[in-house]
């Protein structure tokens, strides 16, 4: 019998005022280190952590954040330093395919893998080549095979090259059904993490559970929402197998904003959740689910006078022990958060 703890937490985000708050002073680098040690400890200690890179590492420029000149909507880059930290986090695995992958075209996009590449992160749901796209992310934990898929709505209009249409995974019922057939016969347990929803919606819509629903019909284990930025609900499903027995599958429709700054003051935008899965392989070869539990997370933001600051906070832990950090406020918004939490989740 072996025991495996997986945990996933949602969309990582870089504005422009978390970049400069990593700037080293007086010099051309950055640290992000700080940003994540609060909550290091609870990702480390998972077998598996994964989180949605909602970023590009496109390379060096003077001005990290864009605006797309057609729509206005927000294009993002962030210094190739995030990647160790995310590493040094925690993270084994970032799913890629997100609505913000293009953000610096398909260039920035094979940058992006390359710059993960170099700090041993597995990534999915993008690919430099067709070669690479034909390949399923497949972790060997403890001895328990997970496979990995990811998938997007859309790229905010920034057109995949028709060349390499093979970059990005979109959501299309046809290729998952194909991706979690193939994958399935690979795998003891899999995971699907799916970039759709409504952002800022509290609740998913009708497609999010279609998607939900024919994952879990065709092989998924697991599903990982993100995208909305806000926490939505957990469900738990007994779904019938091929042979007729009933196996227990779980998704969140949204985990949340792990780390993002947009100015937003409100508590649901600010936090999100570590979903943490304890998955069982019995000496059959058959995998379940053992214990679900959700760590609440909320971005902490600290105003000096040259720059604001960041770093996540894991709240159960920062309400019983708060440091000198935390003004009365801030633990007023922590209790909100985790109350939100609890009830909105059931964790």
């Amino acid at each position: 019998m072996t025991v495996i703890h997986i945990a996933a937490v949602g969309d990582i985000l870089m504005w422009q005022r978390q970049i400069h708050a990593a700037k080293v002073a007086g010099q051309n680098k950055y640290s992000f280190d700080s940003m994540f040690q609060p909550v290091a400890p609870f990702l480390r200690r998972a077998d598996l952590t994964i989180g949605n890179l909602e970023t590009t590492l496109s390379g060096r420029e003077s001005t990290y954040q864009r605006r797309q000149p057609k729509t206005g909507w927000p294009m993002f880059n962030c210094p190739d330093e995030l990647a160790p930290a995310l590493k040094r986090a925690g993270f084994d695995v970032l799913v890629t395919a997100n609505n913000h992958c293009m953000d610096r075209g398909i260039s920035g996009l094979r940058r992006t893998l390359g710059v993960l590449d170099k700090v041993g992160i597995k990534h999915t749901g993008t690919y430099r080549t067709y070669a690479e796209s034909q390949q399923y992310l497949i972790k060997n934990v403890k001895g328990i095979r997970v496979g990995i898929l990811s998938y997007t709505y859309g790229t905010n209009g920034n057109k995949v090259p028709a060349d390499a249409r093979y970059a990005v995974n979109y959501i299309h019922m046809g290729k998952i059904k194909t991706d979690l057939k193939r994958i399935k016969q690979k795998s003891d347990v899999v995971i699907v993490v799916y970039h759709f929803g409504q952002e800022f919606h509290r609740y998913p819509n009708a497609r999010q559970k279609a998607l939900v629903k024919h994952a879990f019909q065709n092989g998924a284990d697991i599903v990982f929402g993100v995208h909305p930025h806000v926490l939505q609900p957990t469900t738990l499903q007994w779904v019938a197998q091929s042979h007729g027995n009933k196996k227990r599958k779980f998704a969140i429709y949204s985990l949340g904003n792990f780390i993002s700054d947009k100015m937003m003051s409100d508590p649901y935008s600010a936090s999100g959740v570590i979903m943490n899965l304890q998955l069982q392989k019995q000496s059959n070869g058959t995998v379940t689910m053992q214990k679900i539990t959700g760590i609440p997370t909320w971005v902490h933001k600290i105003h000096t006078k040259s720059r604001v600051k960041f770093r996540v906070l894991p709240v159960r832990k920062y309400l019983k022990t708060p440091d000198g950090l935390l003004t009365k406020s801030d633990i007023r918004t922590m209790h909100t958060v985790n109350r939100n939490t609890s009830v909105h989740l059931k964790v």
